[in-house]
């Protein structure tokens, strides 16, 4: 999924965020078996494909999307009580953090701070803001599948599950 890379509309109306020292830290944070700069990257760009071919605010669909999980908290190094907090409040704190780093209007705001819902209790009010909120679903799916996938092929691969189970057996 490096298309992105070479589609310059895209990476006009992105440019800079995509640049910035702290967007790029969002690199060092586990996501779905990921991390989580592949994983905005990924709902922005397809948002924005989406959102193209219907019509739809692209450049804020594109930059809300790389901006919807837009925090710096590390879920590898806090407690399941603290992750969950997170999990649910994090829109809240994507949004504070984006308004620091960049300018928002109130669509770009309110797909950042409704993608969570029905989860957290900001309401989607466009339907760009719905797209966002359909595609980060999709992806976190395709993200867990394919990890679980490559862990279990990597099991297998290395005789793991059928040793484990010549043992038991």
């Amino acid at each position: 999924m490096n298309k992105w890379k070479t589609d310059k509309e895209y990476i006009s109306l992105v440019n800079d965020i995509l640049s910035n020292d702290e967007f790029k830290k969002l690199k060092e944070f586990k996501h779905h078996g990921d991390n989580r700069l592949n994983h905005v990257i990924r709902v922005s760009y397809y948002s924005y494909l989406i959102s193209k071919r219907f019509n739809m605010n692209t450049r804020s669909v594109a930059r809300a999307g790389l901006l919807h999980d837009f925090f710096l908290v590390n879920n590898q190094e806090i407690s399941l009580k603290e992750r969950i907090k997170v999990l649910i409040t994090h829109p809240k704190l994507a949004v504070e953090n984006s308004k620091k780093h960049f300018k928002l209007n109130k669509l770009e705001e309110n797909i950042i701070i409704s993608h969570m819902f029905p989860f957290y209790k900001a309401l989607p009010k466009y339907k760009e803001s719905w797209l966002v909120n359909t595609v980060d679903n999709a992806m976190a799916f395709y993200e867990r599948y394919f990890t679980i996938k490559d862990k279990v092929k990597s099991m297998l691969e290395n005789n793991s599950i059928s040793e484990r189970l010549k043992v038991n057996n």
